[in-house]
């Protein structure tokens, strides 16, 4: 899959505006996809953040649950779609009020990265780096962050880990 692109990086690496600039330079249209869900102040100023750093003639479309769906409805040979980011949407899909179970929705959407016809760039957040965490629901997290980025890495053409705002790339170009 030449046109899905994995970056990672940890919390406030740069990875989010590496990605926003490689969707601008592809000289496409951009959509991006906003995983996250409000339910505090904090997260309510991220959020605003990353709105005021996106240009403003790129679709956003807010989907924290149903991100194959997303992808399947707006991806085109000629646009680039923009996930930020795979950490929150699986956070949603393991704790959150959806019907899908994981495993199922993890499935569908490693199906649905080999059928899109445009560009695709997914954040994510390397979790994996540091302690194994105390819990068990900690522990789950990371280890499910860790075997999905695996997964995409296996089967995407470029893979690129974002520190200290520079990129490197750990697969591909």
């Amino acid at each position: 899959m030449s046109n899905v692109e994995l970056i990672l990086g940890g919390a406030r690496s740069g990875k989010s505006s590496y990605a926003e600039r490689v969707a601008k330079e592809s000289g496409k249209s951009v959509i991006y996809i906003a995983t996250s869900e409000v339910r505090d102040e904090e997260m309510a100023k991220r959020v605003e953040l990353h709105k005021a750093q996106r240009p403003s003639e790129w679709l956003a479309v807010e989907e924290p649950f149903a991100l194959s769906d997303a992808l399947k409805q707006h991806s085109t040979p000629d646009n680039c779609i923009l996930v930020d980011c795979l950490t929150l949407w699986l956070s949603n899909s393991l704790f959150g009020d959806t019907d899908k179970e994981w495993a199922d929705a993890k499935a569908e959407f490693l199906q649905t990265l080999t059928e899109l016809p445009g560009q695709v760039l997914l954040v994510s957040n390397e979790v994996g780096c540091g302690i194994v965490p105390m819990g068990e629901i900690n522990r789950r997290y990371v280890d499910e962050a860790g075997w999905l980025h695996q997964a995409i890495a296996a089967q995407v053409s470029k893979v690129t880990l974002v520190t200290a705002g520079l990129p490197l790339t750990l697969k591909g170009e």
